[in-house]
C-alpha cells in the first residue's frame, strides 16, 4: 500500500497549545480478540493512553487497573428505563461497576446510552432522567467532581448540518430531549459526546464531496456561505454543525468530545470510498492535526478537541455491510492493518520516513512522470504548483493576471527577454506565476487552485531553460 501522505511541516510538530488529545474505541463484538491483558500491554505498547468502552466488562476492568489508561465506560441502551426509573438500581449499577474498580482503574467518564436517538427501542424520553441518576450515584460515592456524565449523539440527531453555520438539532428533539440534556452538561461541568462519521457523509455525496476534502489532504476548501468560514476538512465542518446547533440553543459554552469517528479499510462494492488507503489518510491526517495544536475547528479555533477513533480491532461479528467489521486499526493477531500514529513522536518518525508527501505524489501527475524530459524527480517532500492544461485559456488568463497582480507573485522573470520568457507560452507562464504565488505563501493549503487552473506536483517543473524557485 502507499505511504500516508502527512501535509502538515516538521517545524509544526510539537505538543503546543491547542492540542487535542486521541483515544481508541474498544469494541469487541467478535470471537477472535486477544485477552484483555493482551490488550493492554497492546495499548501501553503504541502509546494510547485512553479508550472508551461500550459497557462494563469486569476482566477488561482489572486489567485495566493501575494501567495509568484513562477510560470512558458505558451504560448500555437497554438499562436506560431502569435507571431512569429507579435511583436505587443507578446506585447498584454505580457501586458494582465504577466503585469497585475506581481509583486503580482511571473511569474519567460515563457514556450513558450511546446514539439513543436512534435506538428502535424507543428510549429516548428515559436518557436524561438516566443521567441525572446515574450523576446522583456519583455524588453519594463522592465521584461526581472526578467522573463526567453523557451519552453520545450521532449525527442524524441534527435537522440540518450543511452548511454548517445552519447546523440545528431535530425540532421534535429539542423540547423534550436536547434542550434538558445540554441544561444538565452545564450544570455539572461535563461535555457533549459526538459520533460524527465524515466517511457515511462522502459515501452517499461521493459526486459533490471531494475524496481530498473528506481526508484532510490538499484541496481549495469550502467557504460556508452562512459566515464566511473557509473548510478544508469535513471533519471540521460536521463538528462546527453540532457547535452552531448548541450556539442556537443558547448553549454554546459547553464543550465536546468526540467519541467516534473512522474510516473502514474495507468496504463493499457499493461502499464508495471504503479502502485501506483512505482509512489511513483518514485517521492518520486526523491524528496529525489533533496532536500538532491544530484541533481546533474554524468555528472554535481554540478548542482542544478530544476525539476516539473507532476501532480498535476488526470485529468479526458485526451486523451490516463489510465496512462495519473493518474499522479497526489492529488486525486481533495485534498486527496493525495501516501505519497510523497515536503520538507525537510517531506522527514525527513517521513524518520522516513518509517525506512529507501532498496528495499528488500518491498518483501519476500530468506533465510530471518520474524521469521524464518535464521534470526530474525529488526526494525532498517539496511540491510546487503549476497550471491546468486543461482549463479554458481565457481563465487561465484571468488567473494568471490575478497572480501577477493582486496575487503579488513575481513576475519578472516571465517578460519579455526574461530567462522564464522562453517558452512563450501561456501554460508555461501561468505555471510560473502560480508557483510563485504559492510559494510565496508557504504553499499553505489552498493557495494552489486559482478556480480550478492550477494543481499541486511533486516533480520540480521545467519548462524549456527555466527551473522553478522552490521557495521564497
Amino acid at each position: 500500500m502507499g505511504r500516508l501522505a502527512i501535509f502538515i511541516a516538521l517545524s509544526l510538530f510539537s505538543l503546543a497549545d491547542g492540542a487535542g488529545l486521541i483515544g481508541v474505541n474498544y469494541g469487541r463484538i467478535a470471537n477472535n480478540l486477544p485477552s484483555a491483558t493482551k490488550v493492554v500491554s497492546l495499548l501501553k505498547s503504541q502509546g494510547i493512553d485512553r479508550i472508551k468502552l461500550y459497557d462494563t466488562e469486569s476482566s477488561v476492568l482489572k486489567a485495566l487497573s493501575g494501567s495509568n489508561i484513562k477510560l470512558t465506560v458505558s451504560l448500555p441502551n437497554e438499562l436506560l428505563y431502569s435507571v431512569a426509573k429507579r435511583q436505587s438500581f443507578a446506585d447498584k449499577w454505580v457501586n458494582y461497576n465504577i466503585v469497585s474498580y475506581y481509583p486503580s482503574t482511571q473511569i474519567i467518564a460515563i457514556a450513558v446510552g450511546n446514539e439513543v436517538f436512534v435506538d428502535p427501542h424507543n428510549t429516548s424520553l428515559f436518557l436524561v432522567t438516566a443521567m441525572r441518576n446515574i450523576h446522583a450515584s456519583l455524588i453519594k460515592f463522592k465521584l461526581n467532581k472526578l467522573i463526567k456524565v453523557s451519552s453520545p449523539i450521532a449525527l442524524s440527531a441534527l435537522q440540518s448540518s450543511y452548511p454548517s453555520s445552519a447546523g440545528s438539532f431535530k425540532t421534535q428533539l429539542v423540547e423534550p430531549v436536547i434542550k434538558p440534556m445540554l441544561e444538565f452538561l452545564r450544570q455539572t461541568g461535563s461535555y457533549l459526546m459526538v459520533n460524527a462519521y465524515p466517511f457515511f457523509a462522502y459515501e452517499g455525496n461521493a459526486d459533490v464531496i471531494s475524496l481530498d476534502y473528506a481526508l484532510f489532504r490538499e484541496n481549495p476548501g469550502v467557504v460556508d456561505s452562512g459566515n464566511g468560514l473557509r473548510y478544508f476538512n469535513l471533519f471540521d465542518a460536521q463538528i462546527d454543525a453540532v457547535f452552531a446547533a448548541m450556539a442556537a440553543l443558547k448553549y454554546n459554552d459547553l464543550k465536546m468530545v468526540v467519541t467516534e469517528t473512522g474510516w473502514p479499510s474495507k468496504g463493499d462494492e457499493n461502499e464508495t470510498g471504503a479502502g485501506e488507503e483512505n482509512a489511513a489518510a483518514y485517521n492518520g491526517n486526523l491524528v496529525t492535526k489533533l496532536l500538532t495544536g491544530k484541533s481546533g475547528t474554524p468555528l472554535k479555533p481554540d478548542a482542544d478537541l478530544e476525539v476516539y477513533l473507532f476501532a480498535l480491532f476488526n470485529e468479526n461479528k458485526k451486523n451490516g455491510p463489510t465496512s462495519e467489521r473493518n474499522y479497526g486499526l489492529f488486525y486481533p493477531s495485534e498486527e496493525k492493518v495501516y501505519d497510523v500514529p497515536f503520538t507525537v513522536e510517531q506522527v514525527k518518525e513517521q513524518s520522516k520516513s513518509w517525506k512529507l508527501k501532498s496528495k499528488s505524489s500518491q498518483i501519476p501527475v500530468k506533465g510530471s512522470r518520474t524521469g521524464s524530459k518535464e521534470g526530474r524527480s525529488t526526494s525532498s517532500g517539496e511540491t510546487w504548483c503549476v497550471a491546468n492544461e486543461e482549463y479554458r485559456k481565457e481563465k487561465l488568463q484571468e488567473a494568471l493576471d490575478f497572480a501577477c497582480g493582486e496575487g503579488g507573485a513575481d513576475c519578472r522573470s516571465i517578460q519579455p527577454g526574461s530567462t522564464c520568457y522562453d517558452p512563450n507560452t501561456l501554460q508555461a507562464h501561468a505555471s510560473f506565476a502560480f508557483n510563485s504565488y504559492y510559494q510565496k505563501r508557504g504553499r499553505v493549503m489552498g493557495t494552489c487552485y486559482f478556480g480550478g487552473a492550477a494543481y499541486v506536483v511533486t516533480q520540480l517543473p521545467k519548462f524549456g531553460k527555466c527551473e522553478f524557485p522552490t521557495g521564497y
